[in-house]
């Protein structure tokens, strides 16, 4: 295998962005004599993923330690990126049959019980672990940089008052943050904006944290935190606005219809909801290529589905909401990863003393080296327009005025996106 792969190996290294050496089974060292990064196989099996151009197997080597690496993560990310055999974005052609599985698969994958048990096994890793990299607040979503020198603190304060004004957020309305997190924007509304805030989680341990903040806050009665899936929230007294930030890229697409409808369902006629996550960059691209999303499922995320903004549109009519306004944050998302990238790799040991309290013996290791090459691949998958980021605004229109009068499709929206901008 040696004298099949090395050939391979050595034509691949000339052409990457920053000088990379390989230390080879065998001892042997092959690439830069100066590396800014190193990799060090145990098998000719890692080095053969390599070649093809698997990054996600790669980075599963690395997780499971069959390959070790010197060097920073953005030096490693410019590399993966030059190794990849093509777009991995882009959807290729698939069969009426293969769409036929793909939503059973969804559906069993999105049943109220597995939802919970997925989305515990990503959120309840740690929250020693996510304070480390995430800012003060735990805000665990794209930050929106209004102004380039923001910080990372200030970008999502940014974030969470944008997320507010479009939704026109007014003293003693009815809000509801589904997915809501640590907290962030839930409070952010109750003691920015006035509203009557209720969030949603089903991840035990955001569910402790945000409850003990709102007593430490003095919020109990107008804020509260329940641990209780979208599906079972009962529509008998609606919302005026809804916020779902970082949380319907767990829906699953066969769930879709049943997400918004039940959205629809929340919100009062002439409310608005603002739907803010991670979207595909072709139609029919539910994951990454080249092994990468696979490797998400396993390690981050499992269950996670992404659907093209032009299908979450397509859903969100189908089920009554008028789209009012898109927003493409990408760029946003890009700088917001590095952040919390370089956050977590400049604590490495602390990291790794966070994780011990709370993972199984012998896991800390492997969760630490998966969170490493999540959020850096990520950070360049936003980087290269490979996923994306959109917020879109929509209402359920009402057909009556205050006076009672049939006048047309209303809503609270004005028509124009002045008043989003307006300090």
């Amino acid at each position: 295998m040696r004298n099949l792969l090395i050939p391979q190996i050595e034509a691949r290294l000339q052409g990457l962005p920053v000088p990379v050496a390989l230390q080879l089974p065998a001892g042997e060292r092959v690439g830069a004599p100066a590396a800014a990064v190193t990799l060090s196989f145990q098998d000719w099996s890692s080095l053969a993923t390599m070649a093809s151009g698997q990054i996600g197997r790669l980075a599963e080597d690395f997780v499971e330690s069959r390959v070790q690496l010197q060097g920073r993560m953005r030096d490693l990310m410019e590399v993966a990126a030059r190794l990849l055999p093509g777009h991995p974005g882009r959807a290729s052609s698939s069969r009426w049959w293969g769409g036929v599985l793909r939503r059973a698969k969804s559906l069993a994958a999105h049943s109220p019980a597995r939802d919970a048990e997925q989305v515990q096994f990503h959120y309840d890793v740690s929250d020693d672990f996510y304070a480390l990299w995430l800012d003060e607040k735990r805000v665990y979503s794209c930050a929106y940089y209004r102004a380039p020198g923001m910080s990372l603190a200030q970008a999502q304060e940014a974030k969470l008052d944008h997320i507010c004004r479009k939704l026109m957020l007014q003293p003693g309305e009815r809000f509801l943050d589904i997915g809501a997190g640590w907290g962030g924007l839930l409070l952010w509304a109750a003691e920015h904006y006035g509203v009557d805030a209720t969030g949603i989680t089903l991840s035990r341990n955001q569910h402790v944290h945000v409850n003990r903040e709102i007593a430490r806050r003095g919020l109990q009665g107008r804020v509260r935190m329940l641990l209780r899936d979208y599906r079972d929230l009962a529509a008998a007294e609606p919302f005026d606005k809804i916020a779902s930030v970082g949380m319907f890229e767990h829906v699953g697409k066969a769930n879709m219809p049943t997400y918004f409808g039940k959205i629809h369902a929340l919100l009062v006629p002439g409310g608005l909801v603002l739907n803010h996550g991670i979207t595909g960059s072709s139609a029919g691209h539910e994951q990454l290529g080249a092994g990468m999303g696979e490797f998400i499922e396993k390690y981050i995320f499992p269950g996670g589905e992404l659907l093209h903004v032009s299908q979450v549109l397509h859903e969100m009519a189908d089920a009554g909401l008028e789209m009012l306004d898109t927003e493409n944050l990408r760029p946003h998302y890009a700088k917001t990863l590095w952040a919390w990238s370089d956050a977590l790799e400049a604590q490495l040991d602390e990291a790794r003393g966070a994780l011990a309290t709370t993972a199984k013996a012998g896991d800390a290791e492997r969760i630490l080296r998966a969170y490493r090459l999540y959020l850096a691949g990520s950070a360049m998958s936003f980087e290269h327009n490979w996923i994306s980021l959109h917020q879109m605004l929509a209402s359920r229109p009402s057909g009556l005025t205050q006076t009672g009068t049939i006048t047309g499709a209303q809503s609270a929206y004005p028509f124009n996106r002045g008043y989003m901008y307006s300090t």
